[in-house]
């Protein structure tokens, strides 16, 4: 009772209802529901489907418990109301993952454990998250290359990433340390976020594992200024690194800017404003860049990409103006869905499937697709 009174709770909060809210949808009464949500009356079965139903869930997803997650970096620049109904999500992704490296015998070591030892020794007034990302591209063997595959690269290397639709534009990501079943990265891959955001909030989240492991405790909720912004440093630096941002903006310095940020932004897979921050800040003329840039956007295309063109609640203060932007419509050339993909966790499914350790129906609950969805997508595996 207790279990299903937690549920409960924290499925009406996510959905915004109050309790009579649910009961009415459920057709209980509200003193009915309210002692069923108290523990103070076991319900009918009836009952729990009709509020299963209510609430868009499984029946089980009422009466399985959820493990707290403790080891968590998850900070919002808005309050949220879905915040522990994702919270319980990513716990029973992380366990079905686990559940799957155990049965296949398939754990992949952190490597990146090696570059935090490293960062340790790093001298007091060293850019220490730009070193961090030296180190991480070094540790994963892609020093000179472009970062083609976010997902992939650090699933390969040990972190596993979940990608959840949250519709929300304040909220992008999360990690979660080793000691809660990680490292793990959450990126929001909301519609209405483009790819480029998703890409730059994986390598971001990167960066607090790497520089703020002692931050990561689920019970602080509030942004840090100082942290965001190293951690957007090297996410700018792991996915567009000095010396190869440097030849590429050299063999492009003749074209005009919008062309110039717009090529420099499908080569390294970034945002157009991660672009052009990283050319104004090596610019002494950097302060004109930005109205510069706004002045032949509005000539080419009649419209300009300014403050009233970002998302609400981005980094409070002076680095607002300097996070990649977050919206699909602030990326007139943006990249699609495909271009960002988690699939160890489908490779796994597939084997544990084929080596007859997991149902199709367990399969579905770990994907999260329906059983008819999961058997097409048995069919359509290739041999």
């Amino acid at each position: 009772m207790s279990v299903l009174g937690a549920n409960l709770r924290r499925l009406r909060t996510a959905k915004g209802m109050s309790q009579g809210d649910l009961a009415d949808a459920a057709q209980l009464s509200r003193v009915g529901y309210r002692n069923i949500e108290s523990g103070a009356s076991a319900p009918r079965v009836d009952s729990l489907m009709r509020l299963a139903t209510a609430l868009s869930v499984r029946l089980e997803e009422l009466l399985t418990p959820v493990r707290t997650l403790h080891g968590v970096r998850f900070r919002a620049e808005k309050k949220m109301t879905t915040r522990g109904e994702l919270l319980a999500d990513v716990a029973r992704w992380i366990d079905d993952y686990g559940e799957l490296e155990g049965l296949l015998n398939a754990r992949l070591p952190f490597k990146f454990e090696a570059v935090r030892k490293k960062l340790g020794r790093v001298q007091p007034g060293e850019p220490r998250a730009q070193r961090a990302a030296i180190l991480a591209r070094e540790a994963l063997k892609v020093d000179d290359e472009i970062v083609r595959d976010i997902c992939g690269l650090l699933e390969d290397n040990g972190v596993k990433v979940f990608t959840p639709k949250l519709a929300s534009e304040g909220f992008f990501g999360l990690s979660v340390s080793e000691a809660d079943g990680g490292p793990a990265i959450v990126v929001n891959t909301w519609e209405r976020l483009s790819v480029e955001r998703w890409i730059f909030t994986a390598a971001h989240e990167l960066g607090h594992l790497l520089l703020h492991l002692d931050a990561y405790d689920v019970n602080k909720a509030d942004e840090e200024p100082g942290q965001e912004k190293e951690a957007d440093t090297f996410a700018s630096h792991f996915l567009m690194p000095e010396a190869l941002f440097k030849k590429e903006f050299a063999e492009a310095r003749g074209l005009p800017l919008v062309k110039l940020v717009f090529k420099l932004k499908r080569i390294f897979r970034v945002s157009w404003k991660s672009v052009l921050y990283r050319i104004a800040s090596q610019s002494p003329d950097g302060a004109k860049l930005w109205p510069r840039f706004q002045w032949e956007y509005k000539s080419i295309t009649g419209r300009t990409l300014g403050k009233t063109d970002e998302p609400d609640g981005l980094v409070a203060g002076d680095f607002r103006s300097v996070r990649p932007s977050a919206k699909v419509a602030d990326e007139p050339e943006h990249l699609v869905e495909g271009d960002f993909m988690e699939d160890r966790l489908s490779r796994l499914v597939r084997k544990a499937v084929e080596d007859e350790e997991i149902s199709l129906g367990r399969a579905a609950e770990i994907l999260r697709i329906d059983l008819e969805d999961m058997r097409e997508l048995s069919n359509s595996w290739v041999s």
